[in-house]
């Protein structure tokens, strides 16, 4: 971030001896240090507000994004009935089965060897 070479450090320590003294040198980093930490906090806790916020608006996009999928999933797919739109179709058929307990019994009777007939 600085860019701070070894010759004006050394400038910056003579100066703080100079103007600051020797004696009361190590309680004026003392303070710098809890401002510098301070600071510090700070900028974090904003650091981290600013992600927050920036998550929260990526996250409403995404949201936004799903909903206008889904719509449009929905409208090329309608359900056929108000039940299949509330509960789906049954799991256990598909597409061109048998509607009547009749008809779905008769091919399975047709397998039986003695024509589906019970003894």
């Amino acid at each position: 971030m600085f860019d701070v070479g070894a010759s004006e450090l050394l400038l910056i320590v003579v100066l703080a001896i100079v103007v600051i003294g020797p004696k009361d040198l190590p309680m004026a980093l003392r303070t710098a240090g809890r401002w510098i930490g301070k600071v510090r906090r700070i900028s974090g806790h904003f650091r981290a507000g600013v992600e927050t916020m920036i998550r929260e608006a990526e996250l409403a996009e995404m949201e936004k994004k799903w909903r206008e999928q889904n719509a449009a999933i929905m409208a090329a797919h309608p359900p056929a009935t108000a039940e299949d739109a509330l509960i789906g179709p049954d799991p256990g058929t598909t597409p061109g089965t048998a509607d009547s307990p009749e008809q779905a019994a008769a091919p399975e009777a047709e397998k039986q060897p003695d024509g589906g007939k019970q003894p």
